[in-house]
């Protein structure tokens, strides 16, 4: 199926008909963050849930199996801020 073409039905928290658009998806394995880029998602306009395609979660799922050995196209650097209930 190509992409663009893909009905991505209705967002399941507030009901917008979802749009396909490219993301940036995160993932925590064994303590690396890892972000794959150019992800085609049905991304809602209205609340911002994101979905995937089954055969992009298959994708997804295959990349992060091979993260090891797989260049990265850049590096980020993520500052880290620490969490204070406020009294």
């Amino acid at each position: 199926m190509s992409e663009g073409n893909y009905d991505y039905g209705k967002c399941q928290v507030c009901g917008e008909q979802m749009v396909e658009q490219q993301i940036k998806q995160d993932f925590w394995i064994k303590g690396d963050l890892i972000v794959i880029e150019d992800v085609p998602a049905g991304v809602c306009p209205q609340c911002g849930e994101k979905i995937v395609r089954a055969d992009v979660g298959q994708q997804i799922g295959a990349i992060i199996a091979g993260a090891k050995h797989l260049q990265p196209i850049r590096s980020i650097n993520v500052p880290i801020i620490q969490f204070k209930l406020a009294a």
